[in-house]
């Protein structure tokens, strides 16, 4: 059973064993409209996907016509990948994301990263909107991810393992890369660009935290909470993709001043953002591009 032609079913759980012949037929479908190997793949949160247009697009590949997957519908979140060049590395861009709150499996949420993998990614850089949870982080501040905290509950690597993918037992004591984030930092401070680094705590969503949670995550370490990114990374580390990324504190969480939130909000400040995190990223892809 590999359910690679089956329709799309919003929720359905897709076991690890099932990823290898799922990819397969995601990579098949890509290849009809590419050739293009990428070195380095980006997964653009909330409010940040005009990051893309610093990326030569050679092909946009909407979401829907991969086999298996739907269109977007979160907002801020165009639904596609780009191939092509970011400084001359070669790319692939997720323009948008799947999500929990959406309604779909852990599973599904992560197979663009593991899509990026099979394709011949050696490197993922993950990026999103976030909550801010640590007092000293203003809205607009960027953070690089030193760690992360999973409180969906969801996981997805449980079930029968893909031994082609990766190991059973994955050790997360490195999930994210601390040679790669030294080089985001070099490349915020060559581009003058502030970048603080934090924890990042996942909750599944849809609701923004409460005041008494944000008190907890900031108590567990938590210096940013989201709705995304932690299944992802666990999975794109899983594969062997060398995992790095950055948080846009769009807001101060729930508590923390008398401001009420919104998605709104958090795209406001993505839209501000998002150029000098467009430099960062660019200038650190550049930093491969004789490797």
């Amino acid at each position: 059973m590999n359910g690679a032609g089956e329709p799309f079913v919003l929720g359905r759980e897709i076991l690890p064993a099932e990823q290898p012949a799922r990819l397969a037929a995601l990579e098949a479908a890509v290849r009809a409209h590419t050739t293009l190997r990428p070195k380095i793949g980006l997964v653009l949160g909330s409010g940040l996907g005009g990051l893309a247009d610093a990326v030569s697009v050679e092909v946009a590949v909407p979401f829907g016509d991969l086999p298996g997957w739907p269109a977007a519908t979160a907002p801020g979140h165009a639904g596609r990948l780009l191939f092509g060049r970011l400084r001359g590395v070669p790319v692939v861009v997720q323009q948008g994301r799947f999500h929990l709150y959406e309604g779909h499996s852990a599973g599904f949420v992560v197979q663009p990263v593991l899509l990026m993998r099979r394709l011949g990614a050696e490197i993922a850089i993950i990026t999103n909107a976030a909550g801010g949870l640590n007092r000293d982080f203003a809205a607009g501040t960027l953070m690089a991810i030193t760690d992360h905290i999973n409180l969906t509950g969801r996981h997805p690597l449980i079930g029968p393992n893909a031994d082609a993918i990766g190991p059973r037992f994955p050790d997360m004591t490195t999930v994210w890369d601390e040679a790669l984030r030294e080089r985001l930092l070099a490349a915020a401070a060559a581009e003058g660009v502030p970048m603080v680094e934090g924890v990042y705590a996942c909750l599944t969503g849809p609701s923004y935290e409460t005041p008494a949670e944000v008190r907890m995550l900031r108590t567990l370490g938590g210096d940013a909470v989201g709705m995304s990114t932690a299944l992802e990374a666990v999975a794109a580390h899983w594969a062997g993709l060398r995992v790095c990324g950055v948080s846009l504190v769009t807001n101060p969480g729930a508590g923390l001043t008398a401001a009420q939130l919104s998605h709104t909000e958090v795209l406001a400040a993505a839209a501000e953002a998002g150029p000098r995190l467009a430099r960062v990223v660019a200038r650190f892809v550049a930093g491969f591009e004789a490797s």
